[in-house]
């Protein structure tokens, strides 16, 4: 069997990661890709890190069943806690996390120290992978981690916009509507779907990042250098599944793939 033919495999604890997918299709239309969520067991972002570390890998396995040539984690939650567990268990294929993209947020201010506002799980935030990353760039940057739960939840229902969506914005950005920041990094797959409200609240001036591009960048970096680019130059298949079976999760997927 010829791997570069095989499908590309992507998970995440919901629909969220269909954020990242959207980008590698950009990047890679002639691929085959594999999503599977795990709404059903969603959010992972409260959960201990033991228990996402057993979901992150049954998840794993579930893709590998499927003879993927690679795997990417759509999740930051899944990301900090079992991008190393997973590198190791699959050391013979490439293995691609997600991290906030505080880099290119620090990056774009000119000329002065911004304010960085980190929007994420509880879990992203308080584990250690995240902690080293701020460590990197608070030299350049005032961080300020904002944990979000309960955000995530607003995407898996499909609400992304509306009155209800705005107030619990507002209540959660009150401090920082009284002192704005200047930019905003989105350190959940599920939160790019609420991006226009989060604009909306934090007004025009305020840029905002997310790590998406970054992993479908580094996801063909990698497959370019193990050789597995699809040999094809038609648009490759996507197929979308979910542990969640009824029928409002699937008709979601289907539309925020076309957003």
């Amino acid at each position: 069997m010829d791997k570069r033919t095989c499908p590309i495999g992507i998970f995440d604890s919901g629909v969220g990661g269909i954020s990242v997918l959207r980008q590698l299709i950009a990047l890679m239309p002639n691929e085959d890709y594999l999503f599977f969520g795990d709404s059903k067991n969603a959010p992972y972002g409260t959960k201990s890190f033991e228990e996402v570390q057993r979901l992150a890998c049954a998840d794993a396995e579930y893709l590998l069943s499927k003879k993927v040539k690679a795997l990417v984690v759509a999740c930051n939650t899944a990301t900090s806690a079992a991008i190393q567990i997973l590198r190791n268990k699959y050391s013979g294929m490439p293995v691609i996390g997600i991290e906030p993209a505080l880099k290119p947020a620090v990056l774009s201010a000119s000329g002065k120290k911004p304010a960085v506002l980190v929007m994420a799980t509880p879990m992203t935030l308080r584990e250690e992978k995240f902690h080293q990353l701020m460590m990197r760039y608070e030299q350049d940057a005032t961080i300020i981690p904002l944990p979000c739960p309960g955000l995530m939840e607003f995407v898996e229902r499909g609400e992304l916009s509306g009155a209800a969506l705005e107030a619990y914005l507002g209540k959660l950005f009150q401090a920082h509507l009284r002192n704005p920041v200047d930019c905003v990094v989105l350190g959940c797959t599920h939160y790019p779907f609420v991006r226009d409200t989060i604009q909306k609240m934090l007004g025009d001036k305020v840029a905002i990042f997310d790590g998406g591009g970054g992993t479908a960048r580094e996801t063909h970096r990698r497959l370019a250098e193990c050789g597995l680019l699809s040999p094809f130059r038609a648009r490759g298949r996507v197929t979308i599944e979910n542990s969640s079976e009824s029928r409002e999760i699937t008709d979601l997927c289907s539309m925020l793939l076309k957003i």
